[in-house]
């Protein structure tokens, strides 16, 4: 399968401002793109790569006063199979986790899990430990909380989620993270691409979506708390504790969104 993938976004700027960009393919899917990937920016000023401490892809720049453009344009190989299921998977003991998986259970900025431990192991302490408890959870925020777009803040967190039950999709995600965290299962944030591959096409705009991964039986799994059902076609751009560790464009300045578009299809 190949998909066609890619991205515009505009920036207004008033002064020049520096800003970091995480606007790339997850060094993971390099190897499936047909093109060397490559971020065009306009102006065209120096963008300097690099990779975080999670193994993503970054940049940094200082954008000009005026206008600046990113754009981005490829096509990714896909298996076209759907996210893995594996019924079996078992949780692993904290005594027995990989060290790089530490970090996965503890609280974050929009992730409070010393706040929600009591209600999680309220909510689904009676499930069977391993992938059944993962998918509880999985269940459970898929129907706690109603989706749209006018939900969106970027202030709120799975504790606010949870009490105002809507949000977009990267709440759902927050609140399983932390339930899954909460339980001592190590969880982690994905953003990327998602088109509307195998499905009937969705009545929203395309944009990056999120999901997160788990750690069972030694290897991580792909969950979505908002489709809740295994999707063809995810393309990774970055992994992180939670939003903060894969936001697309962070300012240190005066910067105004004026135009925000993001293809993802099959070709």
């Amino acid at each position: 399968m190949r998909i066609k993938i890619g991205y515009e976004l505009v920036f207004d700027v008033p002064s020049p401002a520096p800003m970091l960009v995480m606007l790339f393919t997850h060094p993971s899917r390099l190897g499936d793109l047909e093109r060397q990937e490559q971020l065009n920016v306009e102006p065209s000023v120096p963008v300097q790569r690099f990779m975080d401490c999670f193994g993503n892809t970054c940049g940094r720049l200082l954008a000009p006063a005026g206008k600046v453009r990113f754009r981005y344009d490829n096509v990714c190989r896909d298996s076209g199979e759907p996210d893995e299921v594996n019924p079996r998977a078992e949780q692993v003991p904290v005594e027995e986790l990989p060290t790089d998986a530490l970090p996965f259970l503890l609280a974050s900025r929009y992730c409070e899990v010393d706040q929600m431990i009591e209600m999680a192991w309220q909510l689904f302490g009676n499930t069977k430990p391993g992938w059944s408890r993962v998918q509880a959870v999985c269940d459970w925020a898929h129907g706690h909380v109603e989706f749209g777009y006018q939900f969106a803040r970027p202030t709120k967190s799975a504790l606010d989620v949870c009490k105002e039950k809507q949000g977009v999709c990267r709440d759902f995600m927050h609140l399983s993270i932390t339930m899954l965290r909460a339980l001592n299962i190590p969880a982690r944030y994905a953003t990327g691409y998602l088109g509307d591959i195998g499905i009937p096409p969705q009545p929203y705009p395309m944009d990056f979506s999120a999901w997160f991964e788990v750690y069972l039986s030694g290897k991580w799994y792909t969950f979505d708390a908002r489709h809740n059902e295994p999707r063809i076609g995810r393309v990774l751009q970055a992994r992180g504790r939670d939003a903060v560790d894969v936001a697309l464009t962070t300012s240190f300045g005066t910067t105004t969104l004026e135009k925000f578009q993001v293809w993802t299809e099959e070709v």
